[in-house]
């Protein structure tokens, strides 16, 4: 008995310490790396990656997740093809474009999840140039840079409104709104929320512009949506729909309190100008993601026929290699329950 006892004790301390080897690996489980690229600079709109960022949301899916700024959503899905990145964001046309263009391409990017229900795309003129409807634009002198979405979109724009020819003169997007201003063309295509508050930023008062946008002119297609590559999706679905998860948690967050979201921003990059940012903030949310089509389809889904018509208008349009195939640009399968993903309960009414 004497000679048992020792080794009984030596038994359950061996299973004791393999109970809490068990109950610990759970807390060090590794976290899945997540390199991320937004559309564009460090704006109002990106506070939906950094709050839940900042908030540690993603850290919460196990998930260690950077948000890089981008410099178009062209240059985004080609980084997301190439591997740069793992996930971006970026206009849903562009995404078809890229798909159609690059058919044998190995890590085509897919779309998971639509934010910008709406396009933001818009034409944007002075009033004092007589331009009041889409078809005062016949015969005007358009400007825009040569990748902007609401440029490359124009074809499908002018179809729907009946509009005659135009000339249209590329630029640096720097010098968009500046050569609308001074008057060196008669309008301009890019998105609401950015344009408007650059030629306001040149001294020209929001009632003397006019803003004709392609969702409120028969152009009902889809704005950006989060992107992931092939590759990534399917070596790590369950990291796709934790980041889609703590993704839509903090745009709540952001819905619910705009003004906390720019200070988040601002603490990412000190040089913005908060107030400005607040009102593209929410400018972005009203004309995109608080829409009546997203309520109606849900925050974050698509519709077959709405998918299928604009990957039609894209291929005719963009003049693409192959026809768009929304079975190859979209993802089912990753969104949170449609109950967490109702974004409207968080608007403050």
């Amino acid at each position: 008995m004497t000679h048992l006892a020792p080794t009984r004790r030596a038994l359950l301390a061996f299973l004791g310490a393999c109970a809490l080897a068990a109950g610990a690996a759970p807390a060090l489980a590794q976290e899945t790396a997540i390199k991320f690229q937004l559309d564009w600079r460090y704006e109002g709109p990106a506070s939906l990656f950094l709050v839940p960022l900042a908030k540690g949301y993603f850290k919460d899916e196990k998930l260690a997740v950077t948000v890089d700024a981008g410099n178009g959503s062209g240059g985004t899905v080609t980084r997301v093809a190439s591997g740069s990145y793992d996930m971006g964001f970026a206009d849903m046309a562009a995404l078809m474009e890229f798909q159609a263009n690059n058919p044998t391409a190995p890590n085509k990017p897919v779309a998971v999840m639509m934010v910008y229900n709406n396009t933001p795309a818009a034409v944007l003129a002075l009033k004092k140039s007589g331009i009041k409807t889409p078809a005062d634009l016949t015969g005007k002198k358009m400007g825009a840079p040569v990748f902007d979405a609401g440029r490359k979109a124009w074809p499908i724009f002018a179809k729907a409104n009946s509009i005659g020819n135009v000339n249209w003169t590329a630029m640096d997007p720097t010098l968009r709104e500046t050569m609308l201003v001074r008057g060196d063309i008669d309008a301009i295509t890019g998105f609401s929320f950015t344009s408007l508050l650059n030629i306001e930023a040149r001294g020209v008062k929001a009632e003397d512009v006019v803003v004709l946008p392609y969702p409120s002119y028969g152009v009902k297609m889809y704005g950006n949506a989060i992107i992931v590559s092939e590759q990534f999706l399917a070596k790590n679905p369950e990291a796709v729909k934790a980041f889609l998860r703590a993704f839509t948690k903090g745009t709540k967050d952001v819905i619910a309190d705009p003004k906390a979201a720019i200070a988040t921003l601002k603490a990412r990059d000190g040089i913005i100008n908060e107030e400005l940012e607040l009102r593209r903030l929410k400018l972005a949310l009203d004309a995109t993601v608080l829409t009546a089509d997203a309520k109606a389809e849900g925050f974050g889904e698509v519709r077959a026929p709405r998918l299928s018509l604009m990957a039609s208008q894209v291929s005719d349009a963009f003049g693409t290699k192959d026809r768009v195939s929304t079975a190859a640009v979209w993802r089912d399968g990753f969104l949170p329950a449609a109950a967490d993903r109702d974004i409207f309960k968080a608007a403050k009414k």
